[in-house]
């Protein structure tokens, strides 16, 4: 087991991460840049570092003082949270060359399944379904005949990165040259990699995931399946667990899928695997090699610490639990909680002057801020999730609705009010949304 763990993020996830390693007994290292100094995991952690100035580049992202952090501390683990570095391969290469355990997958599979068209042969190769592509645009015969067998719309899509860069959707066959070379410059600037490819553009499909965990001695076992489909500009709002659009056989369909391609690989750790789901079928994207935003909402259905089972994983320990052992039970939803106008979307970092979480049966709330805490201009919006249970969806529904009017966060913006408008609409009551939901919403 870990003796101490030295946790490479911020916020609501740096706070998560050192609550679980306190259960377990590891002593924690918090690192901080000079705009969290007063930050929640800075004043709970047994010591703390700062790496650097206000910017994330010079602090967060900022790999010489980490490791150096981690070495004058002693740290033999680092638990690199999501966002940030919890997918760069050349920090988890750079920490093992350190003999400290990186709390994830190895740096090899991080680079293989960092690669959207390597991580897609890895799923062709196991008969895991994938949307129909072309990773060779160099010939525009071979484009046009792309194009005619699978029917316009399509997609570019980079084949490093996420957050919806790099990417640019076809309408038509006078708009490829121009997409292609767009989403290859946005590419190039946002992950140092012009590489692209094309894919069958699906129209309305829901965003489905499967929650993965794996240990160093051949053991994989799914916890389910998540509903991501709630996104603005290819970012998550609103998650849920199960999705009630699946039967149970076809859950069980692609979570062996899953497991046998996870298995294939050798794989450690925690994983999501990402899907599109359209007219009964899944399409795989591609698989987050790190603990999700979104985990919460699988550990209230299954009832497992996933950061535990992380952290147990990484230490050497074999899992104790089976596939038999997991059961879905109830329902669970996550709104992500985002210090921006509800309408304008624009960032409102400042002072919190009131600050009142919601409580009661089936609430739980991650966040980091309190009263009084300043919220930096400098990084992700994100402020906190709510999430809710209850023995069926309509239940989780009905808590969720209470907990976001309990909800209190003055002296800055948030989204609290767009939550509450997406919840009560009549296609969200059903569950019938897409991904196109938060387009026709604000159009």
């Amino acid at each position: 087991m870990f003796k101490k763990i030295l946790i490479a993020n911020r916020g609501e996830i740096a706070l998560r991460v050192l609550r679980a390693c306190q259960e377990l007994g590891i002593k924690t290292v918090a690192i901080h840049s000079q705009a969290d100094e007063s930050a929640m995991h800075v004043r709970m952690a047994d010591e703390s570092i700062c790496v650097g100035p206000a910017s994330a580049q010079s602090s967060y992202l900022n790999v010489p003082a980490i490791i150096t952090a981690a070495t004058l501390t002693n740290a033999d683990g680092i638990h690199p949270g999501y966002g940030f570095l919890s997918e760069n391969q050349r920090f988890a290469e750079i920490i093992e060359e350190h003999n400290i355990k990186f709390i994830g997958p190895n740096s090899n599979h991080i680079k293989v399944m960092g690669n959207k068209i390597d991580a897609k042969k890895i799923m062709d190769d196991n008969k895991v379904p994938t949307v129909p592509g072309l990773n060779d645009i160099s010939d525009k015969v071979k484009i046009k005949e792309f194009i005619k067998n699978v029917e316009l719309p399509i997609i570019v899509k980079a084949a490093s990165g996420g957050g919806g860069k790099g990417m640019r959707v076809v309408n038509n066959n006078n708009e490829i040259d121009n997409a292609i070379n767009s989403a290859k410059a946005e590419a190039k600037k946002s992950f140092n990699d012009d590489t692209v490819y094309l894919e069958k553009f699906l129209t309305t499909p829901k965003h489905i995931e499967i929650q993965i965990l794996a240990d160093s001695y051949g053991n994989v076992v799914t916890l389910g399946e998540r509903d991501c489909s709630i996104q603005r500009k290819h970012q998550k709002l609103i998650e849920e667990s199960p999705s009630d659009l699946l039967t149970n056989e076809k859950r069980i369909e692609i979570s062996e899928l899953c497991k046998k391609a996870v298995s294939s690989l050798g794989y450690e750790g925690v994983g999501t695997l990402e899907f599109l789901y359209e007219n009964n079928k899944f399409y795989f994207m591609e698989m987050n090699t790190r603990l999700q935003v979104e985990h919460p909402v699988t550990e209230m259905v299954t009832g497992i610490d996933l950061v535990k089972q992380q952290i147990l994983a990484a230490s050497g320990e074999k899992l104790t639990i089976s596939q038999n052992d997991i059961k879905i039970k109830g329902h669970s939803i996550e709104c992500r909680i985002n210090a921006e106008h509800p309408e304008s979307f624009i960032p409102s970092p400042g002072k919190i002057t009131q600050y009142h979480q919601p409580g009661g049966l089936g609430i739980r709330v991650d966040s980091a801020v309190y009263d009084g805490y300043s919220i930096p201009s400098h990084y992700d919006s994100m402020i906190g999730k709510l999430i809710t249970y209850g023995a069926t969806r309509s239940e989780a529904l009905k808590k969720m609705n209470r907990a976001l009017e309990e909800y209190v966060i003055m002296g800055i913006n948030t989204n609290i009010q767009l939550h509450q408008k997406i919840i009560q609409t009549d296609e969200f009551k059903r569950g019938s949304y897409n991904i196109n939901f938060m387009s026709n919403l604000i159009e």
